[in-house]
């Protein structure tokens, strides 16, 4: 089930529903999710408070699309420009196989100004699902129709804000011992350590060829989210810490605190697509009560499970 809506500033958005009461938002501005709730109407993506939901400003929060650029991995503006333009509704989607019956199909294509900015000719199509266990499923399909038969290449990423109870209670799972770039280190290459992450400092990590599952854990609101993602080995992890925080006009000073973003993408080693080939990148997010073991969670349980 799906509704359209007038949203802030007068943009345009689509609410879907499923029937155990699950809900997601998602604005046709940078086909932008913005809500993704549990069926207790609990929100778990974070959004700032102070996000300007007004164009050409990205929103800061929710699931942003980082295309055709992620960060400043080239010559394009951060994150690329496919969060600050306005999607259609694709109302005539190729065959789509899907098990949900509350989803929408959105498509992007290349603009005059995007064009000089990127001269390639693309069709991004975008299907946000809700499964109907609550699931928020991303699918993003991108094909390159350039007329002069010249290939092009890209990054990627699901720019995924979790909301958390306390970032000094949450762990992730599934990445130690896997090789990463730091960000705050000129994107140097190191190898993780540990058991787990936890975090009481800025984190700007680029973690490679990671697996298809990873796990959120957050003690204190004894949840875990777990991402499985398909076509998107890299895995980033930001969080900006106070100082960088009070530095960002569109986040507010102590919400570090309360956000962590985890996101699929496809960094180190960039995808190319000569004309009529596609690409596609699949992400599913669960949330779901934590186990304890010993007073600490257990995620091995909820992996094996799945």
């Amino acid at each position: 089930m799906r509704f359209k809506w007038i949203g802030i500033n007068g943009l345009d958005k689509v609410v879907l529903r499923d029937p155990r009461g699950s809900t997601a938002e998602v604005y046709l501005y940078g086909a932008h999710v913005t809500s993704w709730k549990n069926d207790h109407g609990e929100e778990l993506l974070f959004v700032s408070s102070k996000a300007i939901f007004k164009p050409p400003k990205a929103i800061r929060g929710g699931i942003p699309i980082c295309f055709p650029q992620f960060g400043n991995h080239g010559s394009l503006e951060q994150h690329g420009f496919a969060r600050n333009r306005f999607w259609s509704i694709d109302t005539d989607p190729p065959p789509f196989p899907t098990n949900s019956k509350s989803f929408i199909d959105l498509i992007l294509k290349p603009s005059e100004e995007d064009m000089q900015k990127w001269p390639h000719s693309y069709e991004f199509r975008l299907r946000v699902a809700l499964g109907t266990g609550g699931d928020l499923m991303l699918t993003s399909r991108i094909r390159n129709t350039n007329a002069d038969g010249k290939p092009f290449t890209f990054t990627f990423a699901y720019h995924t804000y979790f909301s958390v109870s306390d970032i000094s209670e949450v762990r992730v799972e599934c990445l130690e011992t896997l090789d990463y770039l730091d960000n705050l280190q000129n994107k140097e290459r190191f190898t993780e350590q540990g058991d787990a992450l936890t975090f009481e400092s800025e984190v700007d990590k680029i973690y490679l060829s990671t697996p298809t599952k990873i796990a959120i854990l957050d003690h204190e609101k004894k949840r875990t989210f777990v991402l499985r993602k398909d076509g998107l080995p890299d895995a980033v992890v930001w969080n900006p810490w106070d100082k960088k925080a009070k530095t960002m006009a569109d986040f507010g000073d102590d919400e570090y605190k309360h956000m962590l973003c985890v996101e699929a993408a496809v960094v180190e080693k960039p995808i190319t697509l000569k004309p009529g080939e596609e690409w596609k990148g699949r992400l599913e997010l669960s949330a779901v009560p934590s186990s304890y073991c010993s007073g600490q969670l257990d995620p091995q349980k909820v992996l094996q499970s799945s």
